[in-house]
C-alpha cells in the first residue's frame, strides 16, 4: 500500500479517512444532463451564465442553483430572479424538475455506497463517506502518482462523470468538518485535502463566512468584534468568544476554526427535530389581498407539513409561522400547544392565528408598510405520541400505524406490572367523549368538530375523542366489550392477532358511540388515497390552492 503525503501530513494505516462528496451545481448540472440527452444540440447550461429558478421567461421566483459562469456575475443562490437578471441580462433561466433530481440523487448515492462501508447522505446532492480501515481493499488501486486515499477519491469522481454525465468535488480529511471545508474549495470536478497540518495555509486565510455553520448574522457579529478571517477566530482566546457569543456558539466557532470536530459519519437515519415548508409567492401579499391569498397558501403548507409528520409517524407540539418581507428580512412567531398534533387543521388554525399577530395590529408588518414575498409553516417539539390524548382520527390511523398501537399496548404492558387497569363502562366513555372530565386540547377540539359535522351534529361543540391516557399517571381506559367479545387481558406483549382484535373492538366502540355513518366518514377522511387533509379544511373541494 502506498500512502499519500499532503501538506506535511503523511497518511498511515488506522487513521480516520473521511470523504465529503458534493455534486457541482447539482440542480443546474442535472437539468443540463437531461437537456443534452433530449436534445444533443442544445446549450449546455453549465457552460453559460444560467440559473435554475422560477419559470422560463418569468422574472419571478428565486435562484435555487447557478452555473459557474453565472457566479462570475455575482449571482448568488437564494436571491430573486429579478435581481439576478439585473446583474446579467442575458442570463438563461431553466425550470427545476424535482422528479428528475431525485433520480439523479439516487444514482450518485448508489455509486458512493459501492466505495465505502459507511455513508451518510446529508442532502439531495452531498454525502459523507467513512473509508477508515479500507486500506487493504484499495491496495492495488494505490500508486505513487495516486496514493491512498487520493486514489479512491479519483475513482469516485471519474465514475460519476463517465456514467452519470456530471461532476463532483471530493474533500478528504480526518473528520467531517475538514472534509466538508475541503470539498467547498475550488470547483468544479476537483479533489482537495484539508488535513490538520494544512489548516494554517488553506483554511485560516478564508473569510469567517466560509466556515461551515457560520451564517451571515454570526459573521456580522464576529466582524463587529474585529474577527474577519477563520485564522483570527482560531487565534482568539476561547473565553473571549464564549463571553461574546455564548458558550455553545463560542465553543463551536473556536473549535471549527481550529479544525476540531467530533461528529461521526452515521449510516442510520436520524430523526428530524422539526418539519417545515415554505413557498415564495408570485405577487407580494399585502393587507388588501391577505384574505384572498393567504388562507389557501397556509392550507397548502399546513397540509404538506402534516403529511410528512404522518409519514414519519410523529407529532409536534410547537407551531411556527414565518414570512420574508419585500426587504428580504425574515420574521417569525411560534406557539406551543397543550397537546402535540399532526392534524393539518390544527396546524392551519394555529398558523393563521400567528400570521394575524405578525402581520396586523399596531406593530404588524402590514401596518409598517411591508409586503410578504415568502410564507413558511413549521412544526417542532417532535414526539411519538406517547403522552398525548388520542382522538377519533388517530384511532382510524391506528389500523395502518403500528406506532400508535404500540403506544397503547406498550403502556398497557407497563401498567400491568403495577396494577390492572380499571374497566370503564359505556357511560363513562360517553362522558369522557362529551368533554366533561376536562377542557379539550386544541387537537382534540378540532377533531371533535370534524366528527360532529360528519355525524350531522354541527351545532353541537363536543369533544369526540376516546381518552386513552398514556401518561405518568399510568391510567389506561380500556375499550369496552361489544358483541360479546372477550376483553383483552393485560399482558406484557401482544401478538398480531391480539392487536387486530383490539382494533376491532375500537371500531365497535366508535360505531356504538357515533353511528355507522360517522365511522365510515372518519375512515374515508383518514384512509382515502384520493383525498387529503386539505380537502377537509376546504369543506370537500378538490381543487388545489394557487401556491
Amino acid at each position: 500500500m502506498i500512502y499519500g503525503t499532503f501538506g506535511g501530513h503523511r497518511c498511515h494505516r488506522g487513521e480516520p479517512v473521511i470523504f465529503h462528496v458534493d455534486v457541482n451545481s447539482a440542480f443546474l448540472s442535472w437539468s443540463a444532463v437531461k437537456r443534452l440527452e433530449e436534445d444533443p444540440g442544445s446549450i449546455d447550461l453549465r457552460e453559460v451564465p444560467s440559473i435554475i429558478g422560477g419559470r422560463e421567461g418569468s422574472r419571478r421566483g428565486v435562484v435555487t442553483a447557478k452555473s459557474i459562469p453565472a457566479k462570475a456575475y455575482g449571482i448568488v443562490t437564494g436571491e430573486p430572479v429579478m435581481k439576478a437578471l439585473e446583474k446579467c441580462p442575458n442570463l438563461v433561466i431553466a425550470r427545476g424538475d424535482f422528479t428528475w433530481y431525485r433520480q439523479c440523487s439516487r444514482n450518485v448515492m448508489d455509486i458512493l455506497r459501492s466505495y465505502a462501508p459507511t455513508l451518510q447522505q446529508v442532502s439531495i446532492d452531498e454525502a459523507y463517506l467513512d473509508l477508515s480501515g479500507t486500506e487493504d481493499i484499495y491496495e492495488e488501486l494505490s500508486t505513487s502518482l495516486l496514493p491512498f486515499p487520493y486514489c479512491v477519491a479519483m475513482a469516485i469522481k471519474e465514475e460519476v462523470k463517465s456514467s452519470l454525465g456530471f461532476t463532483v468535488n471530493v474533500g478528504i480529511s480526518t473528520n467531517k468538518l475538514l472534509a466538508k471545508m475541503a470539498s467547498d474549495m475550488k470547483k468544479p470536478d476537483r479533489i482537495h485535502t484539508l488535513y490538520p497540518e494544512e489548516i494554517p495555509e488553506k483554511m485560516w486565510p478564508l473569510p469567517m463566512g466560509e466556515l461551515h455553520g457560520c451564517g451571515k448574522a454570526l459573521t456580522e457579529q464576529l466582524r463587529r468584534l474585529g474577527i474577519r478571517t477563520i485564522g483570527e477566530a482560531a487565534n482568539t482566546r476561547l473565553p473571549i468568544l464564549i463571553n461574546a457569543l455564548g458558550e455553545k456558539t463560542g465553543t463551536y466557532i473556536w473549535q471549527g476554526a481550529n479544525g476540531i470536530s467530533h461528529s461521526t459519519v452515521k449510516s442510520y437515519h436520524e430523526e428530524a427535530k422539526s418539519y417545515s415548508n415554505e413557498t415564495t409567492v408570485s405577487e407580494d401579499i399585502t393587507e388588501s389581498n391577505y384574505e384572498k391569498r393567504m388562507p389557501a397558501i397556509l392550507m397548502a403548507l399546513s397540509d404538506s407539513v402534516a403529511r410528512r409528520l404522518r409519514k414519519d409517524a410523529v407529532f409536534g407540539k410547537t407551531i411556527t409561522f414565518q414570512v420574508k418581507t419585500n426587504d428580504f428580512k425574515r420574521h417569525s412567531r411560534q406557539i406551543s400547544l397543550s397537546d402535540s398534533t399532526r392534524d393539518a387543521s390544527v396546524i392551519y388554525a394555529t398558523a393563521t392565528r400567528l400570521s394575524e399577530e405578525v402581520l396586523f395590529g399596531p406593530t404588524g408588518l402590514f401596518t409598517r408598510g411591508f409586503g410578504v414575498r415568502l410564507v413558511g409553516v413549521g412544526v417542532s417539539g417532535i414526539d411519538h405520541g406517547q403522552y398525548r390524548q388520542m382522538t377519533l382520527f388517530d384511532l382510524m390511523d391506528a389500523k395502518d400505524d403500528s406506532s400508535l398501537i404500540r403506544s397503547i399496548t406498550d403502556a398497557s404492558s407497563r401498567d400491568s406490572e403495577v396494577s390492572s387497569p380499571a374497566l370503564h363502562s359505556d357511560e363513562d366513555m360517553a362522558a369522557e367523549a362529551s368533554g366533561n372530565p376536562g377542557s379539550p386540547s386544541p387537537a382534540s377540539s378540532s377533531d371533535g368538530r370534524m366528527a360532529a359535522e360528519a355525524s350531522g351534529n354541527s351545532g353541537e361543540q363536543t369533544q369526540s375523542s376516546i381518552t386513552v391516557k398514556v401518561s405518568p399517571s399510568r391510567e389506561i381506559a380500556n375499550i369496552p366489550n361489544h358483541n360479546n367479545r372477550a376483553a383483552l387481558p393485560p399482558s406484557k406483549s401482544m401478538t398480531q392477532s391480539q392487536r387486530s382484535d383490539a382494533l376491532a373492538r375500537m371500531e365497535d366502540t366508535l360505531e356504538a358511540k357515533f353511528g355507522r355513518s360517522a365511522f365510515r366518514r372518519a375512515s374515508e377522511l383518514t384512509e382515502s388515497k384520493d383525498r387529503s387533509n386539505i380537502d377537509r379544511l376546504r369543506g370537500g373541494r378538490t381543487s388545489k390552492p394557487p401556491v
